[in-house]
C-alpha cells in the first residue's frame, strides 16, 4: 500500500466518522436520536416547571401581601408553602409515571384478569 492509498483510506474513515466531504467541510452527518432522549428531556423540564411555578407564585404573593399590609415576614412562610406544593407536584408526577411504567410492562392477559377481578369485587361483572 503506497502513501496516497493509505491517506485516502484514512481520509475516507475520517469523512465517514465526522461527515466531512471535499465540497462542504462543515456538513454534519444526520444523527437519528432515540425518542427516549426527548422523553427524558421533557420529563426533566416538567419536573422543573412543576417545582418552580408554585415557589415563584407563592413568593410573589408573599411579597405583594407583605408590602400591602406591612407584614414583610409573610414571604418566608409562603415561600415554604410553595416549596411544599412543588415537592408534592413532583412526587405525584413521578408516582404517576412509575405506576404507568409498571402497568405497561405487564402482559395484557394479566392486566385483563386483574380488571375482571376488580369488576367482580365492585359488583359490576356481567351476568351470563
Amino acid at each position: 500500500m503506497d502513501i496516497s492509498t493509505k491517506n485516502r483510506y484514512n481520509m475516507s474513515r475520517w469523512e465517514s466518522y465526522f461527515g466531512f466531504r471535499e465540497n462542504n467541510i462543515w456538513e454534519v452527518p444526520h444523527v437519528k436520536y432515540d425518542k427516549s432522549v426527548y422523553r427524558s428531556l421533557v420529563l426533566i423540564t416538567q419536573f422543573g416547571i412543576n417545582m418552580l411555578v408554585p415557589i415563584f407564585l407563592c413568593t410573589i404573593a408573599g411579597v405583594y401581601i407583605g408590602r400591602k399590609f406591612a407584614v414583610e415576614w409573610i414571604t418566608i412562610p409562603l415561600f415554604l408553602v410553595g416549596a411544599l406544593a412543588g415537592f408534592r407536584n413532583v412526587f405525584i408526577m413521578a408516582k404517576r409515571i412509575y405506576t404507568a411504567d409498571s402497568t405497561s410492562s405487564r402482559s395484557p392477559v394479566v392486566h385483563r384478569e386483574q380488571y375482571k377481578k376488580q369488576e367482580r369485587s365492585n359488583g359490576h361483572a356481567k351476568k351470563d
